[in-house]
C-alpha cells in the first residue's frame, strides 16, 4: 500500500483581522495555486488514490478537494477523518489505514501530525521530517503497522514547480 501524506496548502494567517476561527481558516489564492501544482505533479508521478482522507478542518478539506479534481477522484467520496486532526494520535491514522484494504491512500492534514505519523510509521521515536505547506511524503507499507512503513519520497512543493517546466 502507498500512502501519500499531504500537508494542507497556505491558509489565511491567524493574525489577519478578519481571520475566522482556526477550524474554518481557508486556503489563500496562493495556497490553492500551490496545492493544484503539487497535485498535478503527483498525477504526473502516477498517483491514483483509491481513497482520499482529509482532516475536517477547512484548509485540509480544500486541499483534498483540489486533489480529487486533479486526480479524477469523486469529491463526494472524500472521507473526513478525525485521525488527521493536528493533535490526533498517529496510531489512530495507522488503525484507520489498516482497516481499509486498498492500494493507494491520499491523506490531507496538518503539522505537526503529518511528521509525527511519518516517524510512527517508520519506527523512529522522534519526528525527522518537517513537511512544508503543500509538501508531500510517500510511505509504502507491506503490512500496515507502526514501524513497518518505508519512506519512499519526501517532496517540498518547489520540486513540483521544476516538473512544470
Amino acid at each position: 500500500m502507498l500512502v501519500y501524506l499531504i500537508r494542507h496548502g497556505i491558509a489565511i494567517d491567524r493574525e489577519e483581522p478578519d481571520c475566522p476561527p482556526d477550524a474554518e481558516r481557508p486556503l489563500t489564492k496562493k495556497g490553492i495555486e500551490k496545492a493544484r501544482l503539487v497535485m498535478e505533479g503527483l498525477r504526473e508521478l502516477g498517483a491514483k488514490p483509491d481513497v482520499i482522507l482529509s482532516s475536517p478542518l477547512v484548509r485540509a478539506w480544500q486541499t483534498a478537494e483540489i486533489a480529487a479534481k486533479v486526480l479524477h477522484y469523486a469529491k463526494d467520496k472524500i472521507r473526513r477523518s478525525e485521525a488527521l486532526l493536528p493533535e490526533a494520535d498517529p496510531n489512530a491514522l495507522m488503525k484507520e489505514l489498516a482497516r481499509t484494504k486498498t492500494d493507494q491512500f491520499l491523506c490531507t492534514g496538518h503539522a505537526p501530525h503529518m511528521d509525527e505519523f511519518i516517524a510512527h510509521a517508520t519506527g523512529t521515536r522522534r519526528s525527522f521530517t518537517a513537511l512544508k505547506k503543500a509538501g508531500v511524503a510517500c510511505i509504502e507499507f507491506e503490512e500496515v503497522a507502526p514501524g513497518r512503513g518505508i519512506l519512499l519520497a519526501l517532496y517540498p512543493p518547489r520540486v513540483f514547480r521544476l516538473l512544470e517546466d
